[in-house]
Order: structure tokens, then sequence, then C-alpha cells
């Protein structure tokens, strides 16, 4: 039976396997007479040493209907921004790369800095689609933008179509469209949403009552992927988070500035691969231990400007609730596992969840000592209210760079 079922408070596009690529984006084409459709590309140099990287580059020379490709480079030397200029050369469409280590860049973050924006000495995806989002917005004649990460092992262009279709379609209504996809190869990963993010949005339901926000954010199928598209009008007012909170910002920004009927989520491929992120822990402080105690912050700091009221017997209730969620979600994957034939290590999931248990504790407290003590990139439409000429400034910081030879 085909996945045509729909639950949660958003719309669900699942690839049903009837229709094809070439197809897709024959109707894309012509809609990009009307809506100009600009790619994101968050990137490391080291990405470009990687044959992911490469795949991406060879696949996206097929794709003739994107107006242009914006490709943000973080931690590149002169030299390299030179080299992945002339490899992004070979694409259909003009490519702007964004050198943000670059002077012209470096002096622009500088500036809004002294205007009082915070967040920008954080180095990281979030400030690099930030600074994207921003240059794509000097634009007005670009429509829509789509955004997917640079270390797919498995890519396919189709990615790209399935995110822009919704959006970009005159007879719908999409202003947001969030990427989904099973992460499997002989085992099951995406450890962070299947046994920290699903039983955490579970446990604050049990502990705190559903909500508007629990019940949305619940909806999703793979929250936390790094792939998404927006209209202009909706990014111009999202505020996003430079940490690893940045996806958990992203759909909770998107949440308070449009209805759940104009987001939906799309199955973008069959099956994801990219690199792993290490565990970490509790006394490393770094790796998924990270991630998901800024993703815990992120939410307990919405749940409260949505006025939810945490205290020490709530986070205490919370870490108890979670530990019997955790614990069944695992029995669940057990299950899913053996039916599929698939290696499962019950020992490494129970030593994740112990993990992410100490993340939440963490998260609780540092909330509690300060509940907006949390880094966010203000929305590019406060940027220019505060500082009318700054997109201008860097759109002439990126076209001087480019005259780079």
């Amino acid at each position: 039976m085909s996945d045509f079922f729909q639950n949660g408070v958003i719309t669900s596009l699942q690839n049903l396997g009837g229709r094809s690529l070439q197809d897709m984006e024959t109707e894309l084409e012509e809609f990009a007479q009307r809506r100009n459709m600009v790619l994101l590309l968050p990137a490391l140099y080291s990405e470009f040493e990687t044959p992911a990287m490469h795949t991406i580059i060879e696949d996206l020379k097929h794709v003739h209907y994107l107006h242009k490709i914006i490709l943000g480079l973080d931690r590149a030397t002169y030299e390299q921004f030179l080299e992945v200029k002339e490899l992004m050369s070979q694409l259909p469409c003009q490519v702007d790369v964004l050198w943000n280590d670059g002077p012209r860049i470096k002096a622009c973050y500088s500036e809004l800095t002294g205007a009082g924006f915070h967040g920008l000495d954080i180095l990281g995806k979030g400030r690099n689609v930030w600074t994207m989002m921003g240059y794509g917005l000097t634009d007005q004649e670009n429509y829509a933008f789509a955004l997917h990460d640079c270390d797919i092992l498995n890519y396919s262009r189709e990615i790209v179509a399935r995110l822009f279709y919704p959006i970009v379609h005159p007879a719908l209504d999409y202003e947001f469209n969030k990427g989904y996809y099973s992460r499997v190869t002989t085992k099951l990963h995406g450890r962070v949403t299947r046994l920290f993010y699903n039983p955490l949005i579970s446990s604050l339901e049990k502990v705190l009552g559903t909500s508007r926000y629990l019940d949305y954010m619940g909806s999703f199928r793979y929250a936390l992927s790094g792939e998404f598209a927006f209209i202009r009008s909706l990014g111009r007012g999202i505020a996003i988070s430079p940490t690893w909170g940045l996806e958990v910002s992203t759909l909770s920004e998107v949440y308070k500035n449009t209805s759940n009927k104009r987001i939906c989520q799309t199955d973008i491929m069959q099956s994801y691969e990219h690199k792993h992120q290490e565990l970490g822990s509790k006394d490393s402080g770094g790796g998924i231990y990270k991630m998901a105690a800024d993703i815990a912050k992120m939410i307990f700091r919405v749940m409260a400007q949505e006025g939810v009221v945490f205290s020490d017997p709530h986070f205490k209730t919370l870490q108890a609730t979670y530990y019997q969620e955790s614990r069944f979600e695992i029995s669940k994957f057990v299950a899913l596992s053996k039916i599929n034939g698939l290696d499962y290590d019950r020992e490494q999931e129970i030593n994740a969840v112990e993990i992410f248990q100490d993340a939440i504790e963490e998260a609780a407290k540092e909330f509690s000592q300060d509940s907006m003590d949390l880094p966010s990139l203000s929305p590019w439409i406060t940027v220019r209210s505060v500082l009318p000429d700054f997109s201008d400034q860097l759109a002439d910081a990126v076209a001087e760079d480019a005259k780079a030879i």
C-alpha cells in the first residue's frame, strides 16, 4: 500500500513513485518563467575535498530551472575561494559564492555587531544560512529559496525539484516546505530525531499538556532535516539560531509567521546518507550531546514565549517522563529492525538516550538560570529597519569578491 496517510497538522506530500523526475523538471521550467527559484548551499571548503560535493555539482549541471545558486563558503582561504568559484562556474545558472571569511563580508558582520545585532561571532551553518538568506533577499525578483546540505553521499537533484515544487506551483498555496526522508542503511540512523527529539516532544505533551505548538512540532516526519524551502515574503521575517538549534528555530519561526495550512513536508528522497556526528558526552560538551542541549533549550524558550511556565518540578518530571518515552522508542526500533533484518545494537541506543538525558538536564539548568541566554540572528526585515542601506552594502561586498581572478 502506498503511503498517502495524513497525520498531524501539516500536509504530507509523499512520493508515490509514479512520476518521473524529467516530467517534474519540465513543469518547473515552465514555472521558472514567472517565479525565480534560488538554491542556497551552505558549505565548508573541506566539503569540496569530498566525493559528495563533486557528485552534487555534476548532478546540478542538469538543472535548468534555477535562476541562481548562492553558495555560502566557510573556512576558506583566498586561494580556496578562487578554486570554489572555478568549480561552481561549470553550472548552467549564475552562481554567487559568498566568501564569509573574506575581509568584505567580515566587515559587514562587524558593522552589524556594532549596530547591536548578536550571534554573528558564532561560526557555523546557522550564520552561513542567515547570510545567504540576506543576500538572496537583496534581489526583489527572487521568489522562492530552497536549501540543502553539501555532505549528501547519495545526492540526487530530485531533492531540489521536490523542495521547490509545492511552493512555486501556481495552483498551490504553500509558503514553507520541509524535506523528509528515511535514514537507513544496514541499520537505523538519525539518533537525535529517533531517540531524542520525538520522545522529548511526547514527554513535554505528557508533562505540560497538549498545545498548538507541540502538535505542530510533532507533525514533522524529520524535524531535524537540513533541507527546506520557503517563499521570499516568509523568509524576510524569520529569526534563526546560529547554534545546533537552527532547524528547530526555523520551524518555530515558521510556526509564528504563517498558518499551518500553508506549511507542508515533502518526501524528497528514499534514503539519505551523510557524514555522521560523534555522540559526545556531558564531559566533552560537544557532538550530538551539544546538539541535543541546544535543541532542548530552543524548545523551552519558544514554549515560554507562548506563556508556558517551567519550574524545577516540571523539569524533574520531564526527565522521568523522557526516560520512559525513550525506552518505549527503543522497543519500537528493536521490532522495526528485526522485521527488516537490520543490525541493531540495543546497548548503543541505551547509551545514546542516557547522554540525551544529560543534555536535557543541562538544558533545563541553563534555561532556568537565564531563559533568554540563547543567541538568535535577527530577521532580515529588522536589519533593514535599523540599517536601511545594509542590504546594498552586502550585495556590493559579494559583487566585489566576485571580481577576484
